[in-house]
């Protein structure tokens, strides 16, 4: 497995070993032990997400503001556009945000650590997302920041049409009105 740091310390990419033949091909998606030496510390994922958006949908940007979780991200079928937001208030990164195109063939996986709100917008027809969590989902704490706020500046690629986002998030505050991470 490679893994490529990004601009955010502590926000990867992880690109899996491919093995194909005439038959198609094989990875290893996931590996507690690999895992462990890549981020430093054993992770314990607990739950195992999947969404299914359709082309100009976008969920996020979405965190939970206690018992905050970590995500391992990959799509596993069509492209989706993922960002990360560091909503840590004395990092010293507070406020940046990391995007990369995660799709069913780069097989591109994005860990998001716990202390970050993390979103994506569907670029292809249908996109399947999968992402394992490093604690449960918690109603009470669950919270989202605007995907559009203008102090973010996140380059979503939605071209001029406006992407379709849940009420939830069409109302979230902007960070500077957010509960967020000490």
């Amino acid at each position: 497995m490679r893994v490529v740091k990004t601009s955010l310390p502590g926000v990867l990419i992880l690109e899996p070993r491919v093995f194909s033949d005439e038959r198609g091909d094989f990875l290893e998606a996931w590996n507690d032990r690999r895992f462990a030496e890549i981020i430093g510390t054993p992770t314990e994922f607990v739950q195992d997400n999947q969404s299914r958006s359709r082309r100009g949908v976008l969920r996020g940007l979405h965190y939970q503001l206690v018992r905050p979780q970590g995500k391992l991200v990959h799509v596993i079928d069509g492209a989706v556009f993922d960002v990360a937001v560091d909503i840590r208030r004395t990092s010293d990164n507070f406020g940046k945000w990391f995007g990369v195109e995660l799709t069913s063939q780069n097989r591109r996986q994005l860990w998001v650590p716990p202390g970050f709100a993390h979103g994506f917008y569907a670029i292809s027809e249908m996109a399947c997302v999968a992402y394992k969590v490093s604690d449960y989902y918690a109603r009470e704490w669950d919270r989202s920041i605007r995907w559009d706020d203008p102090e973010l500046g996140i380059e979503w690629p939605t071209g001029a049409e406006a992407p379709l986002v849940s009420p939830k998030d069409a109302g979230a505050p902007f960070l500077r009105d957010a509960e967020i991470y000490e």
